[in-house]
């Protein structure tokens, strides 16, 4: 048989630089047509303003349209699930709410999974939750709340938006470390928790920074829920150094994109991300929402993710909390 020649080698070679060529030229031309971002609720509240934010300054990064697509329902798992489904060219992007990392913990059976079936790309947004108290409540700090909630039992209330929310699941925690035994009650959103909490009709709950400076000489704060204090609120000491060493929950936001998207694709979208969050006109605008700018590297959002998931899963259980 006739060995191949020394031009055949060439050739092949020609070919296969002129392959690697045309790739990088894909790879190194992205994005070439606008990119979608979803958000799993309808156009005005905070996660909406968030991703328009977002999008318009992406937009002005990459030279391309990046168009934000609502789609509310089931508890965000709608748009989660359109995204996972979705091609994985980096075209379309998720805006991920910290919800739905307690969705993850609290059904067993959604039409995705989202560590399996997303790349987490960047952390964009934090947001702390507050303990706050009714005036009437005789405790002006954690410890003498605990020591309240411990010395009466089942008699303390607290509020939240619902069945497994985030007020919800920090009331838990809070129970949890604390050891103490408070009556939760569940309310259908954030406005009707504000007008239980301002009349007295609950001794306690966690709302969201924003709901909670609406309701400042209403109520009494006594911490915040975030590992550090909040720039917005930085008089206000942390659960975890008020006592609940360790004491850690928050509402968040990030972007994730299909499993499957280039890595080169992800750390170009995380570059652009990165340097949104950290400029000084993204804190001011996410400041105006109650939020504080909190970027990331992508393993640093999927271990937060894991983290989250496990943490939420573990809650859920230890409280037997099960949606109808």
């Amino acid at each position: 048989m006739r060995k191949p020649g020394r031009h055949l080698f060439v050739f092949a070679g020609i070919v296969a630089c002129a392959s690697l060529s045309i790739f990088n030229s894909f790879a190194q031309s992205y994005p070439v047509k606008p990119i979608r971002l979803l958000v799993g609720f309808a156009a005005g509240g905070s996660s909406d303003l968030v991703a328009r934010m977002l999008a318009q300054k992406i937009s002005e990064q990459l030279s391309q349209p990046v168009v934000v697509e609502n789609r509310p329902g089931a508890s965000t798992a709608i748009a989660t699930e359109r995204v996972a489904t979705s091609p994985a060219d980096g075209y379309t992007l998720l805006l991920l709410p910290s919800s739905t990392s307690i969705l993850s913990a609290l059904r067993a059976k959604l039409p995705y999974d989202l560590e399996r079936d997303f790349a987490p790309v960047s952390r964009v947004s934090t947001t702390p939750l507050v303990l706050i108290v009714h005036p009437s409540v005789p405790a002006r700090n954690v410890k003498e709340l605990i020591a309240l909630a411990r010395s009466h039992p089942g008699k303390l209330s607290h509020a939240s938006e619902g069945v497994g929310t985030a007020g919800h699941l920090a009331g838990e925690l809070f129970k949890s470390m604390a050891k103490v035994d408070i009556l939760h009650v569940p309310y259908k959103g954030g406005s009707e928790i504000s007008v239980a909490a301002a009349s007295g009709q609950v001794d306690m709950g966690f709302p969201d920074i924003t709901s909670a400076l609406s309701l400042l000489g209403k109520v009494r704060w006594l911490a915040v829920t975030t590992e550090k204090r909040s720039a917005l609120k930085p008089s206000i000491p942390t659960l975890s150094e008020s006592g609940l060493r360790g004491y850690v929950r928050s509402g968040w936001t990030g972007v994730i994109v299909p499993a499957g998207v280039p890595k080169n694709i992800i750390a170009q979208l995380h570059a652009v991300i990165d340097k949104i969050v950290n400029s000084p006109e993204t804190t001011e605008s996410l400041n105006k929402l109650g939020l504080e700018p909190q970027a990331s590297t992508p393993e640093q959002f999927a271990a937060f993710i894991r983290s989250e998931i496990a943490q939420n899963t573990k809650l859920i259980e230890s409280a037997k909390i099960k949606v109808e």
